[in-house]
């Protein structure tokens, strides 16, 4: 009743699940993941308890084949189970039951593995693997996610869509730096559940995603002034220390907090603020240009 891909993002500092079926809130039993530990995806017959246990495994360095062979083993209902693991280091394993319903299997490569049952039909997980090794360069998020849209657009689950989740670890790589989880969102109940969970991946990276270093603009002169304007034209006017603490008032409002760097902007945090108070005149003419390059996604 569900397709998924568990993975490991090349550098081996995320491990995350991409998952959807046609059952409701599908995010709130299968995916399971930590950080510099691994992750897992238990389905068809979902087995909750291998989370924790599976996990268990993982911490103490067993590696995923082992973890799956270990988990399946100990359950008399295994012949109704799916499960995908992959571990800190090397290749990903997959287990389906003889009893999931068809069409049912999975495979596994270096990383990662995918895995459905209730499916159109084989090539779901060929599409998963393809997009999956296909789309080494993309951010880890966005790139699981790519192997999931593949897995739906092959024909994903043959009963219809539902729901589907995304789910991102990293070490301390969460909100403020406090947390491991670095995405966990869940289209619980949807007519287009993946499409849905794209816009809120794309939200979420707007919001949350770290600024690239490379792309941060100086807050000095022709950019200055024009922070400063549209700062004050949405409420917040800038003092004489400058628009810091001005723009980290506006941002704190905005759910932008995380994109905040003193004395430096992202682009897409003035891109934004532009939107808020579109009405402020551009920099007068003999001003240098506020060229904002695109910015891109975040993982």
């Amino acid at each position: 009743m569900t397709f998924s891909i568990v993975a490991r993002s090349d550098d081996g500092r995320l491990h995350g699940v991409a998952v959807a079926s046609k059952f409701l809130a599908v995010g709130a039993l299968v995916p399971a993941a930590e950080a510099q530990v691994g992750a897992l995806a238990t389905q068809a017959s979902a087995n909750l308890a291998y989370r924790p246990q599976g996990l268990t495994l993982l911490r103490t360095g067993v590696a995923a084949s082992d973890v799956v062979a270990g988990l399946v083993a100990a359950d008399g209902e295994r012949a109704h189970r799916q499960l995908g693991v992959v571990a800190a280091t090397g290749p990903g394993a997959t287990f389906t039951g003889e009893r999931c319903h068809d069409w049912a299997g999975g495979q596994a490569g270096d990383g990662w593995a995918a895995q459905g049952n209730i499916l159109a039909g084989p090539q779901v997980i060929d599409a998963l693997r393809d997009a999956w090794l296909g789309n080494a360069t993309l951010p880890f998020a966005q790139r699981l996610l790519a192997a999931l849209r593949a897995g739906d657009e092959a024909g994903g689950d043959r009963r219809g869509r539902q729901s589907a989740a995304l789910l991102v670890v990293e070490r301390g790589g969460g909100y403020g730096g406090g947390s491991d989880v670095v995405v966990d969102l869940r289209v619980d109940d949807h007519a287009d559940p993946v499409a849905e969970l794209d816009r809120l991946l794309a939200v979420h990276t707007m919001l949350f995603g770290r600024p690239d270093p490379a792309t941060l603009l100086d807050l000095t002169g022709a950019v200055a002034a024009e922070v400063g304007a549209l700062l004050a034209a949405v409420g917040h006017p800038v003092n004489a220390a400058g628009p810091d603490e001005a723009l980290a008032s506006w941002a704190g409002v905005e759910n932008l907090e995380e994109r905040l760097v003193p004395g430096r902007i992202d682009p897409v945090v003035l891109e934004h603020l532009r939107r808020c108070a579109p009405r402020v005149p551009a920099p007068r003419a003999g001003s240098d240009p506020v060229d904002v390059p695109a910015a891109g996604a975040d993982s």
